[in-house]
């Protein structure tokens, strides 16, 4: 099977988050919102988890719309950092 392109590949951001919360109830707050479509579409994969920190990996037509479900769910998450690389998020978890 052939690699796919660079200029077909799905183009992810980073997104640090804040919070208390467990990934599973990340992802239901993201689902919840964006519901069944938006979700598949949005692509959202946890990265990592650290202490309070979770780096999610989201398709970048639809950073804002998953920072708004965040925002909007209520619960005690917060958004610290929207990167391209991972590197630039792992540099300020090491911090």
């Amino acid at each position: 099977m052939k690699k796919l392109l660079p200029s077909q590949r799905e183009k992810k951001r980073y997104l640090l988050i804040e919070t208390r919360e467990t990934s599973k109830t990340l992802e239901d707050v993201i689902l919840k919102f964006l519901g069944e479509l938006g979700y598949a579409k949005a692509s959202p994969l946890v990265v990592e988890k650290k202490d309070k920190n979770i780096v999610l990996a989201v398709n970048r037509k639809y950073v804002d719309d998953v920072v708004t479900a965040l925002l909007l769910s209520g619960k005690d998450m917060k958004v610290k950092l929207k990167s391209g690389t991972l590197k630039k998020i792992k540099e300020v978890i090491t911090r």
